[in-house]
C-alpha cells in the first residue's frame, strides 16, 4: 500500500502559502508507516516546532490500474474517507528554499491519520461534498469538493501515467485553506458533511 498526495489542489490554499496555482497536479508520496488508524493519538515529533494540519478527502483505490483513461477513472475507487496530511512546515520551508525534496516534512511516522472508508455511492454528488476540521471545538478548516482544481478522475488518470495504482492505495486529494499549527493537547475532529470521521488527540 502506498500513499500518493496532491499538493495545492485548492486555489485558496495555494495562495495562503504564497505558492503559484498549479496547471498540472503536484504529486508527493508518504510511506505506509505514515498511516495512523483507529483515531489513535498523534504524537508530536521532537524534530519540528511547526506541525501543520491539512484536512483532505482520501480515495481508496479498488483495483489495479495504469494509463487510466480519465472517463473511466471513477471505476478505480469505490470508497472515500477523510485524512490529515500533517506537515512539518519549518522543515518543508527550509527544504523548499534549497530546492530539496519534501519527504522529511511530509512522510514522517504517523503523519497520515485516516478515517474508516465509506462507499462513494452513499453521496449524491462527489463534487459537492462539505468537509471540515474542528480543533478544540472550533472550525479551523472547511472546504467543498466543488472547489477542487483537479477532479478525482483527473488525478487518477494523471498519476497512473507514471505510477501503477494498486488495490488499497490511498490518494490524498488536497486541502482547503485554513492550515495551521497543532499543539500538544489539541483535540481534532474531522467531518464529511455531518458525519464525524476523525476524532483524536495530539500528544
Amino acid at each position: 500500500m502506498k500513499i500518493i498526495a496532491i499538493g495545492r489542489n485548492y486555489a485558496e490554499h495555494a495562495k495562503e502559502l504564497n505558492n503559484p496555482v498549479p496547471t498540472t497536479p503536484v504529486i508527493f508520496m508518504k510511506p505506509d508507516t505514515a498511516v495512523l488508524k483507529d483515531n489513535k493519538p498523534f504524537y508530536h515529533p521532537d524534530f519540528s516546532e511547526d506541525i501543520h494540519h491539512e484536512i483532505e478527502i482520501v480515495l481508496k483505490i479498488s483495483k489495479e490500474g495504469k494509463h487510466i483513461n480519465e472517463k473511466f477513472a471513477g471505476n478505480y475507487f469505490e470508497e472515500i474517507g477523510l485524512g490529515v496530511d500533517f506537515t512539518a512546515r519549518d522543515i518543508q520551508q527550509r527544504h523548499k528554499e534549497k530546492g530539496l525534496p519534501w519527504e522529511l516534512a511530509k512522510g514522517f511516522d504517523g503523519s497520515a491519520p485516516i478515517s474508516n472508508f465509506i462507499p462513494k455511492a452513499n453521496f449524491n454528488d462527489l463534487y459537492n461534498l462539505n468537509f471540515k476540521l474542528d480543533i478544540n471545538g472550533e472550525v479551523r478548516q472547511q472546504g467543498n469538493t466543488k472547489d477542487l482544481l483537479f477532479s478525482f478522475e483527473r488525478i487518477l488518470a494523471f498519476v497512473s501515467r507514471y505510477i501503477t495504482l494498486k488495490k488499497g492505495d490511498l490518494i490524498f486529494t488536497g486541502t482547503p485553506e485554513g492550515v495551521g499549527r497543532v499543539n500538544i493537547g489539541d483535540h481534532l475532529e474531522g467531518y464529511i458533511e455531518d458525519v464525524k470521521m476523525l476524532d483524536f488527540y495530539v500528544k
